[in-house]
């Protein structure tokens, strides 16, 4: 396998693709723009998890510590406590838990509140990811949107998309298939936070409710895939750790740019796990 088949197979499902993929013991790797600047979307949520649990390490958070969370707090998405209607008495950690496992926007919110987008930069700048950045919340994403189209996603044209800020590496939540991937190794080698920690969000990393994309890639009983998606118009991303039975662990980021507006691209979303399959599958011979 090479560049050009990968450039070709998300090609052949109406996109643009970057990936990169890490063999975690042999240190192997194989990629596609590895170092492209991408926009990450909700993927900024787990720097935002590891900030956390490094916070709760040094005992400058109480994991069990608990927020209320009300309607002024609220942010626009189909999950979890945004999609809620009365006030949520919440622990930091629960919240962690929802803003990964289910994507919830608000409750990511809330957690980047108390941990502070200062200091995930800090943790990612220490870790040597100068090419990751957390530069809005959820809620900045939203606002950015309908302030650039004027009327906010779901419903865009081409014209619509030319002025999106948070398509744009530079002006949103950014970082690199290879910066991303990075990540996730130092996860779970137990090097992003206390081994217990990392064990935490390794658990909850494979929580993840939507199969749709990496996931489905490896649909096998005895291989275990943990990740988080992003979702941004005509974006489709994940990455995430594969594992199999033999003990081989495969980080995989994979970023995608779709040509089509439109909302729902099960094309997009399956190529995702497709190109992650041929890549662990080159790193496995």
């Amino acid at each position: 396998m090479n560049e050009p088949d990968l450039a070709a197979l998300f090609g052949s499902a109406g996109a643009t693709g970057w990936l990169h993929a890490a063999d975690l013991r042999s240190g192997r790797e194989i990629g596609l723009g590895s170092d492209e600047p991408v926009s990450i979307a909700s993927i900024f949520k787990v720097p935002l998890m590891v900030e956390f649990c490094r916070q709760a390490d040094a005992g400058l958070v109480d994991p069990a510590s608990r927020v209320t969370v009300g309607a002024a707090d609220r942010v626009a998405g189909p999950t979890g406590l945004s999609a809620m209607l009365d006030d949520v008495t919440i622990s930091l950690r629960d919240l962690a838990y929802l803003m990964i496992a289910l994507s919830d926007n608000t409750a990511a919110d809330a957690l980047l509140a108390r941990v502070g987008r200062e200091a995930v930069n800090a943790m990612l700048a220490g870790f040597g990811l100068h090419g990751t950045r957390v530069r809005q919340s959820c809620r900045e994403i939203t606002e950015s949107m309908a302030e650039d189209s004027g009327h906010g996603w779901p419903f865009l044209d081409p014209a619509d998309i030319k002025r999106l800020r948070v398509l744009d590496p530079a002006r949103t939540n950014s970082s690199t298939p290879r910066e991303m991937a990075a990540l996730f190794g130092l996860i779970w080698r137990d090097e992003a936070a206390s081994p217990e920690s990392c064990a935490w969000m390794r658990g909850v990393l494979n929580l993840q409710v939507w199969p749709h994309r990496l996931a489905s890639g490896f649909p096998y009983d005895d291989v275990e895939v943990g990740g988080k998606t992003g979702t941004l118009p005509t974006l489709r991303n994940e990455a995430g750790v594969v594992e199999y039975p033999d003990g081989g662990q495969y980080a995989v980021a994979v970023f995608t740019r779709s040509i089509s507006t439109a909302l729902n691209q099960p094309r997009a979303d399956a190529v995702i796990g497709t190109a992650a399959r041929m890549a662990v599958d080159h790193l496995r011979r």
